[in-house]
């Protein structure tokens, strides 16, 4: 049985990472510096710190997997203002320590690193794989980053090292730190109390594309398990919606009146207008495509919250 080592497996998409690999018949270990409640029975976990060196040599060479995929990362562009250093570390550091240590191994397991759509230029087309590469945020330059240590390695070490671009995700058990969570969570609490309601947003003019964390993590697999590395896609549901409909969608499945409250404190020191994906090329290449609408996706988060809040 072939095995998949995947750090980072307490964020939000390591569950349904694993659970992608589990059952397409894959055993999966999983790490991070702490084991998240809930995760699957079947998963084989170890405690290590991505950014220890020593930790992570250590369990490579112990599980010696055949594939190992990075999800561990600073992985809010928000958060990423407030901590460039930090972000930088984990982001960069962890990853070559990821790198390192899979070189050691013999012989040298396949490695998945994470990058962004944030790492292209603004654009209002949709954004193919031929678009310049120029972050205006520190979490889109640290993936460049990233990216550019992956390709050095891939050339001077031979070793197998694929990235992919997946553009913004979301599904339940994401924090709601992120902003349609935290629409959902607050629509939800509002419905569940009985009477009208405020939520408060920041800049709801930006145009995203939002994929089911479903659809992505099936992409993360097809592409690890082809066989060139050196190809990097994109993957994002093809559909740019405003923070604006999503928001009126979801505080339309709430019978309750809402008033929505602009906080300036939300806003980010530079958003992108539009950022939409075009993923033709992995359609073409590899036969993925999306399966689950964001309008999906949003009612089964926010029909969660209600069950919980």
């Amino acid at each position: 049985m072939k095995s998949v080592l995947i750090f980072g497996i307490s964020g939000f998409v390591g569950q349904y990472l694993a659970q992608e690999f589990m059952i397409n018949g894959y055993f999966v270990y999983g790490s991070d510096i702490s084991k998240k409640s809930g995760l699957q029975e079947e998963v084989q976990f170890y405690q290590a710190d991505l950014m220890n060196t020593n930790e992570v040599e250590e369990l490579v060479g112990k599980v010696s997997p055949d594939i190992i995929i990075n999800l561990a990362a600073i992985s809010s562009v928000g958060a990423s203002w407030g901590i460039p250093q930090t972000t930088m570390s984990v982001n960069v550091i962890g990853a070559l320590n990821v790198m390192g240590a899979a070189r050691k191994c013999n012989p040298m397991p396949k490695v998945m690193f994470i990058g962004s759509s944030e790492e292209y230029e603004a654009s209002d087309k949709p954004i193919g794989e031929d678009t310049p590469l120029n972050a205006n945020n520190p979490y889109g330059i640290s993936k460049m980053a990233l990216e550019k240590f992956a390709q050095v390695y891939l050339e001077r070490y031979g070793m197998e090292i694929y990235c992919v671009r997946p553009f913004n995700h979301t599904g339940i058990g994401q924090r709601d730190s992120f902003v349609l969570p935290s629409f959902c969570k607050q629509v939800a609490e509002i419905d569940k109390s009985g009477k009208p309601g405020v939520i408060k947003v920041g800049n709801l003019e930006a145009e995203r594309d939002f994929s089911n964390v479903k659809d992505i993590v099936r992409a993360y697999r097809t592409i690890v398990e082809s066989d060139d590395c050196t190809k990097v896609f994109n993957v994002g549901s093809g559909e740019a919606y405003s923070l604006f409909e999503l928001l009126d969608y979801i505080v339309s499945l709430s019978s309750q009146q809402i008033t929505v409250e602009v906080d300036p404190e939300r806003f980010r020191p530079v958003d992108t207008p539009t950022i939409c994906c075009d993923y033709s090329y992995i359609k073409a290449e590899l036969g993925w495509e999306p399966e689950k609408s964001i309008f999906e996706t949003l009612k089964e988060m926010f029909e969660y919250y209600v069950r919980i809040v």
